[in-house]
């Protein structure tokens, strides 16, 4: 927590964040808050959360060096943070396992979860079930369709799936859903969002619970490498993995942080998901920030081969680490993703998920700046079984 910076107590990251919500759920939003804020610097609660990082989730996760995969490159060494071998098989473990602790000592009886690549609501149902809290999760009835390996892991766990048929059937429209459900059900239910969005304090609150993931990193670089990596590389959807890294290095200032996200079919082609680089200020999902909107504010369709990034918005603080110039935000097309999921498979026998497959991308273009004693971190947010029916459609 030490390099912890904003929000502040409105829940701003300078002009972006804040909370935009319906006067219903503004009471529950700061008792949310207080909670949160108590519980997260009090020492009991951390013990007993690392316990169940440590025991149930498998932490602290491997910072494997990739060697094949850096003499590919030609340059540099490159480390994986390795959230796919989190119980659950990413990082969104992490998050779940924080809030549901949280909502434990807030007294409520039932979870709520959105979900997009379906390992949110994997991870949700998961945690439910290990506390014995029943569990429901809205998911776009594409995403079902796409995802169909982590419906199944969710229902086995004894969540209730609850497709979303409204609009773009996507990871937006199931939020839309969610948040329905908790303005209908709060005395009883806490929803966990799954990502660093949504009106305050979730964005601040998810980045804490995955800054596990950087704060490990640093640790683990320092004790192998004995100096900071040069470059952190991540995937950005909403930016939960990518805040996890980021986050501990943020007064790091030699170290550079670099956010890339979904080109989809091209920014040219309309058909992308990359908010950051298309996109403009405004309000969604209870915070302000830069989302992909029309002339009119009406919020645009989004493609990604990649279920987990396809979403028209980014969480407020990326919004701010992009507009002070601390993180770079870069974009890969789906067939450059695919491109990176195939080098990492061959290189290194790792299966990635399509998210940080973007990620794993960018490294060729990030290779031509590098000096080859330079060290860069990139998070390997989770592992592609769930992606295995869209692979084998898309390589065909």
């Amino acid at each position: 927590m030490k390099n912890r910076s904003l929000p502040d107590k409105r829940g701003y990251f300078g002009e972006f964040g804040g909370r935009f919500m319906p006067e219903t759920l503004m009471g529950p939003l700061l008792e949310l808050t207080d909670a949160y804020q108590r519980l997260i610097h009090n020492a009991a609660f951390r013990r007993e959360w690392a316990y169940y990082l440590k025991n149930f989730v498998g932490r602290p996760t491997p910072l494997m060096v990739a060697r094949r995969l850096s003499e590919a490159m030609g340059r540099g060494r490159i480390y994986l943070k390795r959230e796919d071998l989190c119980h659950t098989g990413a990082h969104k473990i992490n998050n779940a396992l924080g809030q549901i602790l949280l909502a434990k000592h807030l007294g409520k009886k039932r979870i709520i979860a959105e979900t997009g690549a379906g390992q949110h609501g994997v991870a949700t149902a998961t945690a439910a079930a290990f506390f014995g809290l029943p569990c429901d999760v809205y998911m776009g009835e594409e995403d079902i369709r796409r995802q169909a390996p982590n419906v199944h892991r969710m229902r086995w766990l004894g969540a209730r799936v609850i497709p979303v048929r409204a609009g773009t059937r996507t990871l937006k429209d199931a939020v839309n859903e969610a948040f329905r459900d908790w303005v209908t059900n709060i005395r009883t239910t806490h929803y966990i969002i799954g990502s660093v969005v949504g009106p305050h304090p979730y964005p601040a609150m998810v980045r804490d619970f995955q800054s596990v993931i950087g704060s490990e990193a640093r640790r683990q670089i320092l004790q192998v490498e004995g100096r900071l990596p040069h470059v952190l590389v991540a995937c950005v959807g909403g930016g939960s993995n990518s805040m996890g890294l980021f986050h501990p290095f943020y007064k790091d200032r030699s170290v550079r942080m670099i956010g890339v996200e979904p080109a989809g079919r091209g920014l040219r082609s309309g058909r992308h998901a990359a908010s950051l680089a298309r996109g403009s200020l405004g309000v969604f999902h209870g915070s302000k920030s830069i989302l992909l909107q029309d002339k009119d504010g009406q919020v645009l369709g989004t493609h990604s081969i990649s279920a987990g990034l396809d979403y028209p918005g980014v969480g407020p603080e990326h919004a701010y680490y992009k507009a002070t110039g601390r993180a770079k935000y870069v974009t890969a097309t789906d067939a450059q993703a695919l491109d990176g999921f195939k080098w990492l498979c061959r290189l290194e026998g790792i299966i990635p998920a399509l998210e940080p497959s973007h990620a794993i991308a960018y490294l060729k273009t990030l290779a031509r700046s590098l000096k080859p004693k330079d060290i860069v971190i990139v998070c390997l947010s989770g592992r592609g079984d769930k992606d295995m029916p869209i692979l084998e459609k898309a390589l065909k």
